[in-house]
């Protein structure tokens, strides 16, 4: 048998470690669940069960993605330094996770879709706001989990440059949606980006969500190329600002190139905005999160 399976030699807590990472992970997952229900001021039970709101349930379902995503970054990180200091680790940054989705899922209702009340659109089971808000909350926990795996250690310096992390955050996510609103207008006779969402344009919010999810992906590549000091706040926030900017624009750049040569011959700007083709969004969406993948497996 050993010489058709070869394993590599695993420590022997390694299986009570797993357990407390994810016992506390499922818990985490619940909490976010029923947190979301109390945000809202609405039944979780009711919404899924009796209302079938599909809309929350995709909300839900990003946001619950997106700890998960932030949790992958500390799940096995102190392996060998304690049971209690792993389950200790894990709390902390889980409860930070659920508090910068959260805040960052706020940050984008005010800031990015500033023209909508998403809970009302999410409440009257508006999919396409749904699911632009899923996104965002797994575009903001792409970034936030590249920002923990490049701060070192679990100290405050740490914890500080997670938090300002969600400023880089912001500015991403209003820079790609504030261009795709300009280039939307432009294609469509100044009609509104949000208000399209509004009217329940499926295709559009895909297109929009992969594009969303592409840029995260690009501009987390850039904790391969700063250094992390700890006490450097101002350098490392404004490190992350301009690399990761720079790599959501030139992603885009790229991109945009390539619908253009694998969707020669269709006119999917149109296709998307007037005929609602959903297949010609995924298309779109897939693009930019499969550039994204090789572009910052490059770097």
């Amino acid at each position: 048998m050993e010489q058709l399976v070869k394993l590599v030699p695993l420590s022997g807590n390694l299986v009570i470690y797993l357990l407390i990472d994810l016992s506390i992970a499922i818990f985490l997952l619940f909490a976010i669940r029923s947190l979301s229900g109390y945000f809202n001021k609405i039944s979780v039970r009711e919404e899924l069960g009796e209302r079938d709101n599909f809309a929350f349930g995709i909300s839900l379902a990003g946001g619950m993605l997106a700890l998960t995503i932030v949790l992958s970054a500390v799940v096995g990180r102190h392996v060998g330094m304690g049971f209690d200091v792993a389950a200790m680790s894990m709390l902390l940054f889980g409860a930070l996770g659920i508090f910068l989705v959260k805040i960052g899922r706020i940050a984008h209702d005010k800031f990015v879709l500033n023209r909508l009340d998403k809970e009302l659109m999410i409440r009257e089971k508006n999919v396409s706001v749904a699911l632009v808000d899923a996104s965002s909350a797994i575009a903001s926990a792409i970034i936030t989990k590249s920002i923990i795996d490049w701060a070192q250690g679990t100290d405050v310096y740490a914890f500080i440059a997670v938090f300002s992390g969600s400023i880089v955050v912001l500015c991403v996510l209003l820079l790609v949606t504030r261009i795709n609103e300009y280039s939307f207008a432009e294609n469509n006779q100044n009609s509104s980006f949000q208000r399209t969402l509004c009217n329940g344009q499926i295709a559009l919010a895909i297109q929009h969500g992969g594009n969303l999810i592409g840029i995260a992906i690009a501009v987390s590549t850039a904790s391969k190329l700063l250094i992390y000091n700890s006490t450097a706040y101002i350098s490392n926030i404004t490190g992350w600002l301009i690399i990761g900017l720079a790599l959501a624009i030139t992603l885009m750049i790229i991109t945009s190139l390539t619908k253009r040569l694998v969707l020669m011959g269709v006119n999917w700007r149109s296709e998307v905005t007037l005929q609602h083709n959903i297949g010609i969004a995924s298309i779109e969406a897939i693009l930019s999160i499969g550039i994204a993948l090789l572009f910052s497996n490059v770097i």
